[in-house]
């Protein structure tokens, strides 16, 4: 039977493998990226939300759109008021008609769409973008799920556009929002687009923490019992710190890209605050690299508990082969089958022989003891 040429698809396999092993998966997404392949698209979501936030000192409004209703949005969007679109969920079209109407382009287009992307800045026309990650510890299994969030700046409006469509770390922003007189809804674009990133960046600590009471766990528990399950968790969470490290390395670049920027778009007063973003993800960095050393030193503590471990076993056996090795030649002396031996027709000579080895066994006992071998 003639064998078939049929290109197999990549996407159905990605998908297999996904649920395969979810953790392989995950480690391919965020750790080969390979821009020159083109972007990797997501596919469209079912479950998209749109939440729009149009504000001023003196006028505040929230709305709630479905994903369908995309010409909804650009009602909302006026040059008086600031106005903050949170898009949940990447479509394609919604992503493709908003930067359409508002002049966003191609390229941001498409690095809205593409997932597992460091994380970068970019000033292209009237526009000021940036992608970086929202990270989550799931205590469930303890890993460190993350999401790539967008980020258009442009003239009194902020456009942020989400993977997932559950949950984000934005709450703080929206309550300071709804609260009247507050300083968030006096100040520009610029500072709710500081606002954004700097929650984002304040949530890293978040993670860095519940890592650091994982490393220490186990730092605690490889003393007690050195096996090779301890291995595997140390392991994966060095893999898992691993990953966080180099999913957040990007950022610090991120945010030097908004200090040395010269776009109209962002006021001079907004630049401090952008330098105390900038401190916190050196912050978050170096604390990284400190839980790395700890993760190292707990592996390097794993081995040394397993040296000593099997530096135990191995006294205890030379003890034993020591103790042993003099009795079994006497054993081996008088087991040879020879009739002109002179002990061997003692009337006593058995109880004699076993007195002797009993008494060698625990002067030998007592000499180790003195000299704390075991």
């Amino acid at each position: 039977m003639p064998r078939s040429n049929r290109i197999i698809p990549i996407q159905p396999i990605q998908d297999v493998l996904e649920t395969l092993n979810p953790f392989k998966a995950r480690k391919q997404r965020l750790m080969n990226y390979n821009p020159v392949t083109g972007p990797l698209t997501r596919k469209p979501s079912v479950c998209e939300k749109i939440t729009i936030f149009n504000y001023s000192n003196t006028h505040f409004e929230e709305v709630t759109l479905a994903g369908t209703e995309v010409d909804e949005i650009f009602k909302h969007i006026d040059s008086k008021n600031t106005v903050w679109i949170n898009v949940d969920g990447i479509n394609k079209e919604t992503v493709h008609r908003i930067c359409i109407e508002l002049g966003i382009h191609i390229l941001l287009e498409d690095d809205i769409m593409s997932v597992g992307q460091r994380a970068k800045m970019d000033e292209i026309g009237d526009h000021l973008f940036c992608l970086l990650p929202m990270m989550y510890f799931n205590a469930e299994n303890c890993t460190v799920d993350q999401e790539q969030v967008s980020i258009v700046l442009g003239k009194n409006f902020v456009i942020s556009f989400q993977e997932e469509v559950e949950k984000d770390v934005f709450n703080h922003v929206r309550e300071k929002l709804r609260i009247n007189n507050s300083r968030m809804r006096s100040v520009g674009a610029d500072y709710l687009c500081y606002s954004l990133i700097d929650t984002i960046v304040d949530s890293y600590y978040l993670i860095i923490e519940k890592l650091g009471e994982r490393i220490e766990l186990m730092e605690d528990a490889v003393q007690h019992q050195a096996n090779t399950r301890a291995q595997a968790r140390i392991n994966f969470l060095r893999k898992e710190l691993l990953l966080f490290k180099r999913a957040i390395a990007p950022v610090r670049e991120l945010v030097n890209g908004f200090l040395k920027s010269d776009s109209d778009l962002l006021e001079e007063r907004t630049t401090k605050y952008f330098k105390d973003v900038y401190d916190h993800i050196i912050q978050a960095n170096d604390l990284s690299e400190n839980y790395r050393d700890m993760i190292l030193n707990v592996q390097d503590l794993y081995h040394t508990q397993l040296n000593l471990k099997m530096n135990e076993i191995m006294k205890v056996l030379a003890v034993v082969t020591t103790i042993m090795a003099p009795l079994t030649f006497i054993a081996g002396i008088y087991g040879m089958n020879f009739d002109n031996m002179p002990e061997l027709h003692t009337r006593n000579g058995y109880y004699y022989t076993m007195g002797f080895m009993l008494v060698m066994l625990i002067a030998m006992i007592l000499l180790f003891k003195k000299k704390r071998w075991f």
